[in-house]
């Protein structure tokens, strides 16, 4: 089998559970994070530090308003969460974040992780996440790409010789063709929302009980802010269910 065989069925495989996936990347964060040494932040004099949290749930809220962006702008059928039935793109997107970079929704998934990557304080296992990141989503982009170019053509070579894939090229930005769709991000972004609510609530309660050790259960604004969110995406759910979002 030739390499780029391999490497599209590869991509194609983990296109079909990149939802799941991330689950196995939690579990270790959430390990290290607890065994990562915090030096006693809670005690430092540097603003930075002392607000950690809320400059790392700012990376990753950066990344959802990303998501919102690319997802608001773009037509039926195409930068969607289609896990089962694999690849669609009813049209090609070259306009709004897609005229910077070639796969906005993965930049943002990044800024998205990297928010809760922070959270561990350990440089180390940034680096190395990032990296294992980057090679587990080229295999998806790779396979992205195959099957958009096989459909699209010289449409879509012509235009990745002038925007990249991943690092954004600021110079050729093109206003979105469609205006923004409220109803579309609510139905299609809602999980990341309340995910990155619920994330930095489960780490601040980990840390309280493993770390702290704090046996109660402590009603802070990080569990106001998980409830919140929480019941909003319960609210959105229901609306989408009864087709109020259609």
């Amino acid at each position: 089998m030739s390499l780029n065989i391999e490497m599209q069925n590869q991509g194609n495989f983990l296109f079909k559970r990149r939802s799941y996936i991330p689950i196995f990347l939690l579990i270790i964060t959430l390990t290290i994070y607890i065994f990562t040494d915090k030096f006693n932040i809670e005690e430092s004099n540097n603003f930075i530090f002392k607000n950690y949290k809320i400059f790392s749930l700012a990376v990753s809220l950066t990344g959802l308003l990303i998501r919102v962006k690319v997802v608001g702008h773009t037509p039926p059928k195409t930068s969607g969460r289609n896990t089962n039935v694999g690849q669609v793109a009813e049209e090609l997107n070259t306009t709004g974040l897609y005229s910077l970079v070639r796969h906005p929704l993965y930049v943002g998934n990044y800024l998205m992780w990297l928010g809760v990557l922070m959270l561990t304080l350990n440089l180390y296992f940034i680096i190395i996440s990032t990296l294992l990141y980057f090679i587990y989503y080229e295999r998806i982009m790779f396979a992205e790409e195959q099957f958009i170019i096989a459909k699209f053509q010289d449409q879509y070579k012509d235009y990745s010789k002038v925007t990249p894939a991943f690092i954004s090229n600021f110079k050729h930005y093109k206003k979105p063709i469609y205006l923004f769709n409220l109803k579309k991000v609510i139905k299609k972004e809602k999980n990341g929302f309340v995910a990155v609510f619920a994330l930095f609530w489960l780490f601040d309660w980990v840390e309280n009980v493993m770390i702290n050790d704090i046996t109660y259960f402590e009603c802070n604004y990080w569990f106001y802010s998980a409830l919140v969110s929480v019941i909003l995406y319960l609210i959105l759910k229901i609306m989408k269910k009864k087709k109020m979002l259609n």
